[in-house]
C-alpha cells in the first residue's frame, strides 16, 4: 500500500466505463440547472407565484449546494471520492423525485434543497475523480471531456425543457431525473475505482462553520428586497462572522476545509476568481434571458428555450477547440479573450429592441457560447494542475464552489434587479452581466504576468 496522496495513482490505461459513470453523474446534475432556469416562467405561472418569488426555487438549490460543497470535498479526500459520489447520486434521486411531487412553492423549495445536497456531493468529487482516472499527461484531455459534457448538458437543457413542456406539465422535468440518477449510480458501483484516502480527522465544527458561512452569505444576497433589510443584514453579518471564525479555527492546518492554503498559489487564486466571474455571468444569463425572450420580446416558452440553446451549443463545440489550444496558448489569454467576447455580446443583447428577430438573438447567444468555451476547459486545467496532487479534493471543491456559488450569485442578482426595478430590471441584469465579464477578463489577463506564470508552474 502506497502512502495516501488524496488520489489514486494513474494506471497505464484509462477505464472507459469509469469515465462514462462519472460523466453521466455530472451531466444529470448539470442539465438540472439548465432545466429549472429555463422552466421558471412556466413554474411561476402554474403555481401562481411571481417571477421574483419563483427564482427562490433556484436560490434554495444553490444555498444547499454551496453550503455542502467544501465539507463534502473534504470528506471525499478523507474517505474516498467514490463513496461521496455514490452517496450524492442517491440523495439526488430522492430529491428530484420529491421535486416532481411538489405542487406549492415552499414544498418545491424544500425538495430543491435536498436535490442540491446530492448535486453538491457529485460536483465536489467529479474533478478529483477525473484527476484520479486520467494520468497527468492526459489530465487536460480528461478535463476537456468533462467541460464538453457540461456544455452538452446545458445544450440539452433548454431543448429538453421546451420539448417536455410542449407535451407535459413541469413536474415531469424533475421526475425523469430519478431513474437517470439510479442508472448513473449503478454504472459507478460497477466500474468506478476506489481512490486512495488521505486519512485525517474530519473537523465537524469547521464543516458547520463553512456551511454556515456560504449559506448565510448567499441567503443574505438572495434575500435583498425579499426578506426585509434587518434579516438581510443579520444573515450577512453572521455569515461574515462565521467566515472569520472558520479562518481562525483552521489556521495552521495542513488541509483545511476552506482551502486557504491553495490561494497562496497565484495561478490558482486568479483562476478561481476568473471562474467565479464567468459562472456568475452564466447563472445570471440563464435566469434572465428566458424571461426577457418570453415576457419582453413575446416569444413562447418553447421558442425561448430553443433560442437559448444557441449559447450552450456553441460552448460545446468550442470546448473541443479550446482544450487543444490550452496546450499551446496560456489560459489567461484564452480566458481573457473569451470573457471580453461575452461582455460585448451581452451588451449587444441588452441593446436589442423588443421586436428583435430570432437570427439576431441566436448570433449574439452563439458568440457568448464561443467566449465561454475559450474560458472553461483551459481555466479548469490551470486551476486543478496548479494545486498539489494531495490537495485534489480541496482544489475540486474550490472549482465546484466557484462554479455553483457564481451561478447562484447570478441568479440572485436577477431577483434583486426584478425586485427593485420591475420595469427594466431584466435589462439592468444583463448590463450587470456584461460588466462582470469585463472585470473577469481583466483578472484572467493578469495571469499572463511573469511572476504569476512562473509561480503557477
Amino acid at each position: 500500500m502506497t502512502a495516501a496522496t488524496g488520489h489514486a495513482p494513474p494506471a497505464i490505461g484509462i477505464s472507459v466505463a469509469a469515465v462514462i459513470a462519472v460523466l453521466v453523474g455530472v451531466s444529470i446534475t448539470t442539465i438540472d440547472i439548465s432545466l429549472t432556469s429555463t422552466a421558471l416562467p412556466a413554474i411561476a405561472a402554474r403555481i401562481g407565484a411571481s417571477a421574483a418569488s419563483t427564482i427562490w426555487v433556484v436560490n434554495a438549490y444553490y444555498i444547499a449546494v454551496v453550503a455542502a460543497l467544501l465539507p463534502l470535498a473534504a470528506l471525499g479526500e478523507i474517505h474516498g471520492h467514490r463513496r461521496i459520489f455514490l452517496a450524492g447520486l442517491t440523495v439526488y434521486a430522492l430529491g428530484t423525485a420529491a421535486c416532481g411531487f411538489s405542487h406549492s412553492l415552499p414544498a418545491l423549495m424544500m425538495a430543491r434543497a435536498v436535490l442540491g445536497l446530492g448535486s453538491a456531493a457529485v460536483s465536489a468529487t467529479t474533478p478529483a475523480l477525473i484527476r484520479a482516472i486520467f494520468p497527468p499527461q492526459r489530465l487536460g484531455r480528461g478535463l476537456g471531456i468533462y467541460a464538453l459534457v457540461v456544455g452538452l448538458a446545458f445544450t440539452a437543457g433548454p431543448t429538453v425543457t421546451s420539448a417536455i413542456l410542449s407535451i407535459a406539465d413541469w413536474p415531469w422535468l424533475f421526475l425523469m431525473g430519478a431513474p437517470l440518477a439510479i442508472l448513473a449510480g449503478f454504472l459507478a458501483m460497477r466500474s468506478l475505482p476506489d481512490t486512495l484516502a488521505n486519512p485525517r480527522r474530519f473537523d465537524a465544527g469547521s464543516a458547520l462553520l463553512c456551511a454556515a458561512t456560504f449559506a448565510l452569505l448567499l441567503l443574505g444576497i438572495a434575500g435583498i428586497g425579499r426578506i426585509g433589510t434587518p434579516w438581510v443584514c443579520m444573515a450577512l453579518a453572521i455569515g461574515i462572522g462565521c467566515g472569520f471564525a472558520l479562518r481562525e479555527r483552521e489556521a495552521g492546518q495542513r488541509a483545511p476545509i476552506l482551502a486557504i492554503d491553495l490561494f497562496r498559489i497565484p495561478l490558482f487564486s486568479l483562476s478561481a476568481i476568473t471562474s467565479m466571474c464567468a459562472f456568475t455571468i452564466q447563472g445570471l444569463a440563464f435566469v434572465a434571458l428566458p424571461f426577457l425572450f418570453h415576457t419582453v420580446m413575446g416569444y413562447s416558452q418553447v421558442e425561448a428555450g430553443l433560442l437559448l440553446t444557441a449559447w450552450p451549443a456553441a460552448l460545446a463545440v468550442m470546448t473541443l477547440i479550446a482544450a487543444a489550444l490550452a496546450d499551446r496558448i496560456p489560459p489567461g489569454l484564452l480566458g481573457g479573450l473569451g470573457l471580453t467576447l461575452i461582455a460585448g455580446s451581452l451588451a449587444s443583447i441588452a441593446l436589442l429592441p423588443a421586436n428583435a428577430g430570432a437570427v439576431a438573438i441566436i448570433i449574439r447567444l452563439a458568440l457568448c457560447g464561443i467566449g465561454f468555451g475559450f474560458f472553461q476547459s483551459p481555466n479548469m486545467l490551470a486551476l486543478m494542475s496548479s494545486a498539489p496532487a494531495d490537495r485534489s479534493g480541496g482544489a475540486s471543491g474550490i472549482l465546484a464552489t466557484s462554479r455553483l456559488f457564481g451561478q447562484s450569485l447570478g441568479a440572485a442578482s436577477v431577483a434583486i434587479c426584478l425586485t427593485f426595478l420591475p420595469t427594466n430590471g431584466l435589462s439592468v441584469a444583463i448590463w450587470l452581466g456584461a460588466a462582470t465579464a469585463f472585470f473577469g477578463s481583466a483578472v484572467s489577463f493578469s495571469r499572463l504576468l511573469p511572476h504569476v506564470r512562473t509561480r503557477g508552474q
